[in-house]
């Protein structure tokens, strides 16, 4: 094993606040735990979640790094006592529960996948936080099926291009929201009808798209006046699985439609489930999802990329929202 450098640059966060408030610093350069492994971080992956605990509303779980990043691409350097799958000098994509904003990065050996032939290292870094998360809300908590209709809202960004390409492959119709006419059309590229909600109401036009019957599992990232529209738009049966709630997360809701279509009303966060847990969406996404990876017939959509020194570049646009697919740091 080389030696490894006593320290690495990282993306710290100064004080609470807007982008401006990451700035790079220089922190020890962590070692290996029990069942955990040291990537020499390629690209990072950049999330809404980043932004959100940079404004100081999403702390990491204990144990976690301050450090922001919640996914990366690059190569083993070390393995801690009991790794057995992966050894130095492995190319590997990870989920991590922090500290992906960095030279270096831990991550726990069941949570690395091997880097999809044909992918490169920035496009495998836009791949853990987005797969894992639409394959558990939507495939596991929804439990989309060939032959329904998925709607999705925020369809362009990284969980939207993401959800469109797997629920399009695996057989069911999708329907996804968009706020432009550039947006709608990117999201009719990847296989979703697309619907602009600044020109149109998603309720009417999901009812239109599906005779009538509406969505039968909706991922929404928004909250707020959509939690009572996506109860008008679903199927009977139908499932709402939330993941965020960029317009709030309180509403006032009429109950009676989801008691009459006999609803269910669901959603997650992936940062705090258990070693476990992540480890068997990453048993099924390799099983599942990393061989259409590999075949070309799904792929990340990367819409632009920063040195790790502009992280704060990178947190502006994200919040800009004007995005298509991922955004990811190069380090």
């Amino acid at each position: 094993m080389a030696e490894l450098p006593k320290t690495m640059k990282v993306i710290a966060i100064r004080e609470p606040g807007g982008p401006e408030v990451l700035e790079l610093a220089e922190i020890e350069t962590p070692l290996p735990a029990h069942g955990e492994i040291l990537i020499r971080v390629n690209a990072a992956g950049v999330n809404r979640p980043d932004t959100i605990q940079r404004m100081g509303l999403y702390p990491p779980p204990p144990g976690a790094p301050e450090t922001p990043g919640l996914e990366v691409a690059g190569e083993v350097v070390a393995t801690g006592p009991g790794v057995t799958r992966w050894q130095a000098g492995d190319k590997v994509c990870a989920l991590v529960g922090g500290g992906g904003y960095a030279e270096y990065c831990l991550a726990h050996e069941a949570h690395a996948l091997p880097v999809p032939k044909g992918l490169s290292m920035t496009e495998a870094a836009a791949l853990p936080e987005t797969f894992f998360t639409v394959w558990t809300n939507v495939f596991e908590r929804g439990a989309l099926k060939p032959g329904e209709t998925l709607l999705v809202h925020g369809g362009t960004s990284g969980i939207g291009t993401t959800a469109i390409q797997l629920a399009a492959i695996f057989g069911s119709k999708v329907i996804a929201t968009a706020g432009s006419a550039e947006k709608c059309a990117a999201c009719g590229k990847l296989g979703a009808h697309a619907v602009n909600y600044r020109e149109q109401d998603f309720v009417e036009s999901v009812k239109t798209l599906t005779d009538g019957r509406g969505a039968d599992v909706i991922l929404d990232m928004v909250g707020g006046d959509y939690i009572e529209r996506n109860i008008k738009a679903a199927a009977v049966d139908g499932r709402i699985v939330s993941i965020a709630f960029l317009n709030g997360s309180k509403a006032e809701v009429n109950f009676m439609p989801v008691m009459l279509k006999r609803l269910t009303l669901t959603g997650s966060t992936l940062r705090p489930r258990s070693i476990e847990e992540k480890a068997a969406l990453a048993s099924a996404l390799e099983a599942k999802v990393w061989p259409l990876i590999e075949a070309g017939r799904v792929k990340p959509l990367i819409d632009n990329v920063f040195p790790l020194a502009r992280a704060a570049d990178a947190h502006a646009l994200m919040e800009k929202s004007s995005h298509i697919g991922k955004i990811v740091l190069e380090i």
